[in-house]
């Protein structure tokens, strides 16, 4: 009985042992579909650019009120040692001046490093490829993080927000071009970019609340601690599906325009120009709007802390309504950009007229929906001019975007207040409004990009410079083939006396042949 027993034991768990295996093949098979591993690619960036958001946001509760402690702690020492100094109300004075400079600085430091960065990022990514430097980035930023969750001093906190930017200049770059290179149709990439956009958006704008909260009930660790443990997993995930450091070759691929030359492209110009106007009242604002709040509107802090929440939902609509016209309607790209760019004016404008806690909600809105509807617009239009007037590489043209973002960003928490301080709030927001205003009709100058034909594809800069493998070689057989008339099929070309092809003496060029119009 007990032989029986014991043989049955080891049938059923020999059955269970080949489902799993079954299992475990068909959902390698399911990897491998060429469909679902877009999907899945799509998930593992879309994540890393949540992570990446969440962790520039996460901050904004956490860091000030910690340093403020760890500075109130020094300050007590001090005082008792200067119980009797009369200059203390000057000391506090300056003590509290260089405490915000500090904060400011420490915020600023991750998107002044990405924008050092990404110039280099932008042509490694074209050199190697868009998946390693999307693993390295979510390795840096997950050293970050648990950095930033056991810091317990300024530098250390400095340094991981340091490390942040020098991740996200890896991740943020190879994520977006990886899902212009994946979805290749213009309605397609406008889907998939809007879905990116609206992960960027809800992991700035839900962090703050989700930061505070945990801080305020679990400790400073917790929220860095948990945004450690999907960073690693979500690069676990990449390690799995991307298969980062498998063997494959790179040699025959096209090698992507230099970035210098893409930043000297005039309507590569205005869209980063465009791009980075836009954000520049929300990077400014974010900084600022809480001081004024505390003064003009006597607000709480959770009214505080969930300033920017609401904005989230006019953000994921403006997303979604400019990926519907985008398909319909997709030569009025530029329209949609200069549109959201003089609501994101008006709305800027309106701020400082607020009285209370649910006016200042509206204008925020009209914020985050006119930046929804500039992203969604022209974050695909970006990778259009590349195929059109470059090489399909996009690694540069999207650290040119990166960068864009990075500009706004580094300037707001260092010179926003400086502005506040020096001309008042309501200048500065109408200085804002005043430049999306002004800057919306250089959107015009995209109005034809629709028309673009490919001028110059890659495969035709391959061969300009003659043979140089077996992929080359293949390649332009099919291309004089193809010239005059006749297959490469066969195990030769026909030929004239002359030793030259034989076939009709009217030559197509491949933009006629296999590159649709755009239209």
């Amino acid at each position: 009985m007990a032989t029986e027993g014991s043989s049955g034991l080891a049938q059923s768990a020999a059955v269970k042992l080949s489902e799993m295996g079954e299992r475990t093949k068909q959902l390698g098979t399911a990897i491998q579909d060429p469909e679902r591993q877009r999907r899945i690619i799509l998930v593992i960036v879309c994540v890393a650019l949540l992570l990446d958001n969440m962790l520039y946001m996460v901050i904004v509760p956490i860091v000030p009120d910690y340093l403020a402690r760890l500075e109130s702690q020094s300050e007590q020492s001090h005082d008792v040692a200067h119980a009797n100094s009369s200059d203390n109300s000057t000391q506090s004075r300056v003590q509290a001046e260089n405490f915000d400079l500090q904060v400011g600085v420490l915020f600023a430091s991750k998107a002044i490093l990405q924008l050092m960065v990404n110039p280099l990022t932008g042509t490694f990514i074209d050199r190697v490829g868009y998946d390693i430097p999307l693993f390295i980035g979510l390795s840096i930023m997950f050293a970050s993080t648990c950095i930033f969750a056991f810091a317990e001093n300024y530098a250390t906190m400095f340094v991981a927000r340091s490390l942040q930017g020098l991740g996200s200049a890896f991740a943020d770059t190879s994520g977006i071009a990886m899902i212009a290179d994946k979805f290749t149709e213009e309605s397609e990439r406008s889907r998939a970019l809007g879905i990116a956009l609206a992960f960027i958006s809800f992991g700035s704008l839900a962090a703050p609340p989700f930061g505070g909260v945990l801080y305020e009930f679990a400790g400073k660790r917790v929220p860095f601690i948990a945004l450690a443990c999907v960073c690693l997993a979500d690069g676990i995930l990449c390690l799995t599906v991307l298969k980062p450091f498998s063997s494959r070759t790179r040699e025959n691929m096209p090698v992507g325009t230099p970035i210098y030359k893409l930043m000297i492209d005039p309507y590569i110009a205005v869209v980063a120009g465009a791009l980075t106007t836009c954000n520049i009242p929300l990077a400014f604002l974010e900084p600022t709007i809480a001081n004024w709040m505390e003064e003009n509107m006597d607000s709480s802090q959770w009214e505080i802390g969930l300033t920017w929440l609401p904005a989230f939902f006019p953000h994921i609509l403006g997303v979604y309504i400019t990926v519907k016209l985008a398909a319909q309607y997709p030569h009025l790209q530029w329209f949609y950009g200069a549109l959201g760019m003089v609501i994101i004016g008006a709305s800027s404008c309106t701020v400082p007229a607020c009285k209370n806690f649910e006016q200042l909600i509206i204008p925020l809105c009209g914020i985050c929906f006119g930046i929804a509807l500039v992203d969604t617009a022209l974050l695909p239009t970006l990778a259009f001019l590349v195929d059109v007037r470059h090489v399909s590489v996009y690694g540069s043209v999207y650290a040119i975007a990166d960068i864009s973002y990075c500009v706004a960003y580094a300037l707001g928490p260092v010179v926003a207040g400086k502005i506040v301080h020096d001309l008042g709030f309501a200048q500065l927001n109408l200085g804002m409004g005043l430049a999306n205003v002004l800057y919306a009709p250089a959107l015009l100058l995209l109005r034809n990009v629709c028309l673009m034909k490919p001028s110059h594809s890659e495969r035709n800069m391959l061969l300009e410079e003659g043979a140089t493998g077996l992929y080359d070689t293949i390649r332009m057989e099919e291309r004089q083939a193809r010239k005059h008339g006749y297959s490469t099929t066969g195990n030769c070309l026909p030929v004239d006396e002359n030793g030259t092809f034989a076939g009709n003496p009217r030559s197509y060029s491949e933009e006629e042949t296999s590159e649709p119009e755009y239209i």
